[in-house]
């Protein structure tokens, strides 16, 4: 005969009052239980410039059908103060964001207006350095052979910033996976250019003139690299 006390009788009622409140909560394994969650299907990837801060998300793994979202279409102000609704302009601005969620007009147009002082300057300076990171393979080209030509006759620019009055959007498309922003600036400047002895060849130390220039930004949309490059340059009207 075992010597069964009233505690042991208590310990074996809470074992078993236990076990099946933890059955009713956590269920039963009946073969149709879902697959262990994925972290790696939903995550979003991302990477910041170093540069400017930007962050750019790259696509994850693709969702099934009934979880996507259904897309709104964008706003009909939503380039108010840049261009009017159903312009080019606007299209090819919408075109950008549909290949590129996380472009942002006004940040882009700061970073523009930053990078055409820099390119100017440097340049003037023939900072072939600071020109590589900003311009693509073939505008460097064209300004470095400038650079070589100033350089042989011995000349040297000085180009001082006094404002940049206007930075506007004047095209914008998207070819293949290169989504290209065209603007154009008006700034006022000071630009003088000197010879071997130092006299003043072209422009004014003391004057200042307006520039229009017309320049087109690109961007492969399909690289993890978030910052867009000089593509094109003219003069503007």
């Amino acid at each position: 005969m075992f010597d069964i006390n009233i505690t042991t009788i208590i310990f074996v009622a809470l074992a078993v009052l236990i076990f099946l409140r933890l059955r009713s909560v956590l269920g039963q394994r009946t073969g149709r239980e879902r697959p262990p969650y994925d972290p790696y299907s939903a995550r979003d990837a991302v990477r910041t410039s170093t540069n400017d801060n930007k962050v750019v998300t790259l696509p994850g793994r693709a969702a099934e059908p009934a979880s996507v979202p259904p897309v709104e279409p964008p706003a009909p102000d939503r380039w108010k103060g840049v261009t009017e609704p159903g312009s080019p302009i606007a299209r090819g601005l919408d075109a950008v964001v549909s290949v590129d969620r996380s472009f942002d007009l006004a940040h882009f147009l700061a970073g523009a207006r930053a990078a055409y002082e820099m390119i100017v300057t440097a340049y003037a300076q023939a900072d072939r350095r600071s020109l590589k990171g900003l311009l693509s393979r073939e505008v460097f080209d064209g300004f470095d052979a400038a650079i070589r030509e100033r350089e042989a006759r011995g000349e040297q620019a000085e180009t001082r910033f006094v404002s940049i009055d206007k930075s506007e959007v004047t095209g914008a498309e998207v070819r293949g996976r290169i989504a290209q922003i065209t603007l154009r600036f008006v700034s006022q400047l000071v630009s003088v250019t000197r010879d071997r002895s130092g006299a003043v060849i072209d422009g004014s130390p003391d004057k200042v003139t307006e520039v229009t220039d017309v320049w087109t930004f690109a961007r492969d949309v399909s690289s993890r690299d978030p910052n867009w490059k000089l593509v094109a340059t003219e003069a503007g009207p």
